[in-house]
């Protein structure tokens, strides 16, 4: 047996009313029973429907606001922002340890900036876009350690690169895998 979902009732209402309607439009043209002005208001009432219709499934698309918090719980770890003091634009980085003992230098990923990011960093107040760019992740081949990079609000540069560990402090490109 199949289930109709309640989010489908309104259009299979509308889909059969019109289909009566058209149906009343061919008995009245087969038989002339001089009906045009009563099926000119049922059309009238199913198009005003249909734009009814239309109208409430675009209000009622949720917004996803997903705010940071969820974001973090979902990534399993701690995730820092970091807005580059070079182009304004905010990134995030998850490491695979709650924090970094070491202060490390990476290319932002908005615009290729180099810049330190210090071990004590400061929180940044600003607000963070909901838009996340795909990430890329690094991991450092002394100590095995990694951690994850993500432009936020728009699409993370190809040539990212970070420079030191921010675990064991080795200076040398952390590989992208």
């Amino acid at each position: 047996m199949t289930v109709i979902s309640r989010s489908k009732l309104p259009f299979i209402a509308i889909i059969l009313f019109a289909f009566l309607v058209l149906v009343f439009s061919i008995w009245d043209i087969l038989y002339d029973e001089k009906w045009l002005e009563g099926i000119i208001a049922l059309y009238g009432i199913l198009i005003i429907l249909c734009v009814l219709f239309l109208v409430s499934k675009q209000k009622k698309q949720p917004d996803v606001e997903k705010t940071v918090d969820a974001f973090e719980k979902s990534l399993q770890g701690k995730l820092q922002h970091f807005k580059c003091p070079s182009c304004g634009g905010i990134f995030a980085i998850k490491k695979s340890k709650q924090n970094n003992k070491k202060s490390f230098m990476l290319t932002c990923p908005d615009c290729g900036t180099t810049g330190t990011v210090p071990s004590q960093p400061a929180r940044i107040l600003e607000e963070i876009p909901d838009k996340k760019s795909v990430h890329k992740r690094f991991t450092c081949d002394h100590c095995g350690e990694w951690m994850m990079v993500w432009a936020e609000g728009a699409d993370i540069i190809n040539d990212i690169k970070v420079y030191s560990c921010p675990y064991c402090g080795t200076k040398h490109d952390l590989l992208i895998r």
